[in-house]
C-alpha cells in the first residue's frame, strides 16, 4: 500500500456518528459562556442565525465534499476553486480550528472528572485524555470511528435523559430572568459561543476519502448529523436555562467565575450532588466531551496530513503509518500543540480562536463553492445544494457578519489569529511559492 493513501472503510452510519460526535460536546459546555455575554435572549437570537448559517453551509459543503472526496476538505475545494494562495489560507484556518478546539474540550473533560475526583488535578485528566485518544486514532480509522459511534449514541441518550429530568421543572418565567443584560451588543458578543454548539460539523468532509461510496455516504451522514444537532441544541438550551434562569448554568453558587460544567449546575437545582442519578449523569455526560474530543482529533489529523502530503508542511506529516494506515505523525504533532494550548488554562479564549478559524474556513469555502460552479460547471456533482444560489449566499453573509462581530468584540484574540495566519502565509510565500511553481 502507498504510504500516502487512506483506507475506504467508513459507512453512512459511521459518518453520522462522526458528524454528531465532532460537535456534541458543544451541548455539554462552552455554550453557557454565551449566556454571560448575551443572556437568554441574546444567546438565543445569536444561535437562531448560527443555525441558519450551519444548515445552509452544510448543504453547500456537502456538494463539494461529494464532488471532491479528499482528506483536505476545504483546503482541497479552495485549491481547485480559488487557486493555491487562498487554498493555503483555507488550510491554515482549518488547521487552527481543528488544533485549538480539542484543548478547550480537554479542559472540560478535566473539569468534569475533577467534580467526581476533586483530589486529582484536572490537568492530569486532560493531558491523559489527549494521550489515550490520540493513541486510539493511530490504531486505525475503523476502530476510531466505531468507538466514536458508540460514544456518540450514548452521549445523545444522555442529553435526552438530561432533558427528561429537567423539563418537568421547566418554567417559562426562568427564560425571562434578566434576558438581555448587555442589550443588543450582547447578541454579537455571544456569537462565538453559539458557533460552539455546531463547531467542526464540517469535519465529516475530511474523512470523505475514507468513506465507502463517498458520494452517497457523505450526503446521508452529513444531512442526518446536522438535523440531529439542531434538535439537541434547542432541547438542551431550553431545558437547562428553564430550570432556574441563565445565571444558574453559568455561575456556581457563591462564584463569579463562569463554569465549564453547565449541565451539572442545572441538575444541582433539582437533585442533590450526592444523589446517584447526579453522579450517573455526570459520568455519562463525559461521553459527550469524549465524543467531540476524539472526533476532532481524528478530523484534525487528516487536515494536517493533507498539508504534509502536498508539501505545505513537512513531508513527514503527510505519511501514513505503515501498519495502521493512519496519519500517525500528524496526530502526534497536533496533540503536542494542543497540550501547550491546554496548559494556558484559557478555555474561553481557546474556543474563540477555534471559532475564528472556523468562520474564516466557512467564508473561503463558500467563495470556493461559487468559483467551482463558475469555473467547473461540468464537474460531476452527485449531490447539488437545494435553492442555489440562496443557500451558499446566506451561509456566506452570516459567516462574514459573525467574523466582523467577533473581531470587534475580541480584538486581541483577532490579532493573535491574524498574526498566526499572516506568519504562515509569509512562510508560504517565501519558502513554498517557487517550490510549488505557484503563480
Amino acid at each position: 500500500m502507498s504510504d500516502d493513501k487512506l483506507k475506504k472503510v467508513l459507512s453512512p452510519l459511521m459518518l453520522w456518528g462522526l458528524g454528531v460526535g465532532y460537535v456534541i460536546s458543544g451541548m455539554y459546555f462552552g455554550w453557557n459562556l454565551g449566556l454571560a455575554e448575551g443572556g437568554t435572549y441574546g444567546l438565543a437570537i445569536a444561535t437562531f442565525f448560527i443555525i441558519i448559517m450551519y444548515v445552509t453551509f452544510t448543504f453547500s459543503y456537502t456538494e463539494m465534499a461529494c464532488a471532491i472526496p479528499k482528506a483536505g476538505g476545504a483546503f482541497e475545494y479552495a485549491n481547485k476553486g480559488l487557486g493555491k494562495h487562498l487554498g493555503f489560507i483555507a488550510g491554515i484556518a482549518q488547521n487552527i480550528e481543528f488544533v485549538f478546539a480539542p484543548p478547550a474540550i480537554a479542559a472540560a473533560i478535566g473539569a468534569y472528572l475533577n467534580l467526581l475526583y476533586p483530589t486529582i488535578n484536572l490537568m492530569v485528566f486532560a493531558i491523559g485524555a489527549y494521550v489515550i485518544f490520540t493513541g486510539i486514532n493511530i490504531l486505525g480509522v475503523k476502530l476510531a470511528a466505531s468507538f466514536e459511534l458508540v460514544v456518540t449514541v450514548l452521549a445523545v441518550i444522555e442529553l435526552l435523559i438530561f432533558a427528561g429530568v429537567t423539563l418537568p421543572e421547566f418554567e417559562f418565567n426562568n427564560l425571562q430572568l434578566n434576558p438581555m443584560p448587555n442589550g443588543i451588543s450582547g447578541i454579537f458578543a455571544a456569537i462565538p459561543f453559539a458557533i460552539w454548539f455546531f463547531l467542526a460539523i464540517e469535519g465529516v468532509a475530511n474523512v470523505a476519502e475514507e468513506a465507502i461510496n463517498p458520494q452517497r455516504s457523505v450526503l446521508i451522514g452529513f444531512g442526518s448529523a446536522i438535523l440531529t444537532l439542531v434538535i439537541l441544541c434547542i432541547l438542551t438550551f431550553v431545558s437547562a436555562v428553564g430550570v432556574a434562569g441563565w445565571e444558574a448554568v453559568v455561575y456556581p453558587v457563591g462564584s463569579t467565575v463562569a463554569s465549564d460544567s453547565p449541565l451539572p449546575l442545572a441538575l444541582s437545582k433539582i437533585i442533590d450532588s450526592g444523589h446517584v442519578l447526579y453522579k450517573l449523569l455526570i459520568g455519562i455526560g463525559l461521553l459527550g466531551l469524549v465524543a467531540s474530543f476524539h472526533g476532532i482529533i481524528l478530523a484534525g489529523g487528516r487536515a494536517t496530513f493533507e498539508f504534509g502530503r502536498v508539501g505545505y508542511a513537512p513531508k513527514l506529516l503527510g505519511k501514513v503509518h505503515h501498519k495502521f494506515s493512519t496519519p500517525a505523525n500528524s496526530l502526534v504533532v497536533n496533540m503536542l500543540v494542543g497540550i501547550v494550548a491546554l496548559i494556558t488554562g484559557k478555555t474561553s479564549e481557546i474556543i474563540t480562536i477555534a471559532c475564528f478559524g472556523a468562520l474564516s474556513l466557512y467564508i473561503v469555502s463558500m467563495l470556493s463553492f461559487f468559483a467551482l460552479r463558475k469555473k467547473n460547471p461540468e464537474m460531476e456533482r452527485p449531490f447539488k445544494v437545494p435553492m442555489y444560489p440562496l443557500f451558499p449566499m446566506v451561509a456566506l453573509i452570516i459567516a462574514t457578519i459573525a467574523l466582523i462581530s467577533m473581531c470587534y468584540y475580541n480584538p486581541m484574540i483577532a490579532l493573535i489569529f491574524i498574526t498566526i495566519v499572516g506568519l504562515s502565509y509569509l512562510y508560504f510565500l517565501v519558502f513554498l511559492n517557487k517550490k510549488h511553481n505557484i503563480q
